[in-house]
């Protein structure tokens, strides 16, 4: 059977932890979880070590001493994932803003056929719940001057819901990716595209967060801005 790993990153989320873990547990399939926790102050990490307890195979933490990102605790999960040899490695949020049920068709885009599987909230119209008219508007432009700028025929290029190959995380030269917050996601999707890898899209719907604090800020956009500006100019190269 394919090794399935799902990573989790997480800050003060006591709400949502025990209900994702047990969500995707429940799936057919066999899927690990590992959970990169930031230095919680609400406990968090305290929950997943109770949860270990129960599911002591498939339940792994990494922890980290306070909140160094988004991208860094991407980056940590697929080192880890690729030195435990999984075949297939996602990223999911903890706030159930992506839907474990749609965690199946996701590897199954990756075992027909593509190295990177995307789980699109755009690819088929706009498939957001609950979030402000402003943000939908935010983030759906954002999409479309990422793959304007960067010619990639992706249509939600800061998704974080997805699935690599572990080839392709074996390829991307992780030490030289740049961007730490949400323009981690197009960065990763980018190396993917230039580095010759099959892309698919995958339409999910994404609602928003009922539980805990979202993380977006400002400076999170500004990021991902000038970043693709200077993603345009960079050559990227598989990892020696």
């Amino acid at each position: 059977m394919d090794r399935k790993v799902v990573i989790i990153p997480t800050y003060n989320e006591k709400e949502n932890i025990e209900n994702i873990i047990k969500a995707v547990f429940s799936l057919d399939g066999e899927y690990h979880i590992l959970v990169i926790e930031d230095g919680s102050p609400d406990g968090t990490a305290a929950i997943v070590k109770r949860l270990q307890e129960e599911f002591p195979e498939r339940l792994h933490m990494i922890e980290r001493k306070g909140k160094l990102g988004l991208g860094t605790a991407y980056i940590t999960g697929f080192r880890w994932a690729v030195e435990h040899k999984y075949d297939y490695i996602f990223e999911m949020d903890a706030d159930f803003s992506h839907n474990p049920q749609d965690l199946p068709r996701l590897y199954q885009a990756c075992a027909e056929g593509a190295d990177l599987a995307i789980g699109s909230r755009y690819c088929n119209g706009i498939s957001v719940i609950n979030w402000p008219i402003g943000r939908v508007i935010m983030s759906y432009y954002a999409s479309v001057y990422v793959r304007t700028v960067l010619g990639m025929k992706v249509f939600d290029t800061t998704a974080g819901f997805k699935c690599y190959k572990r080839q392709v995380l074996e390829t991307i030269d992780l030490d030289k990716v740049k961007m730490k917050g949400y323009g981690f996601q197009i960065e990763m999707k980018y190396s993917t595209h230039k580095l010759g890898f099959k892309i698919k899209e995958v339409p999910i719907i994404f609602v928003d967060r009922t539980a805990g604090t979202s993380k977006m800020s400002s400076g999170i956009f500004g990021e991902a801005f000038w970043g693709v500006m200077k993603l345009k100019f960079r050559k990227i190269k598989p990892k020696k």
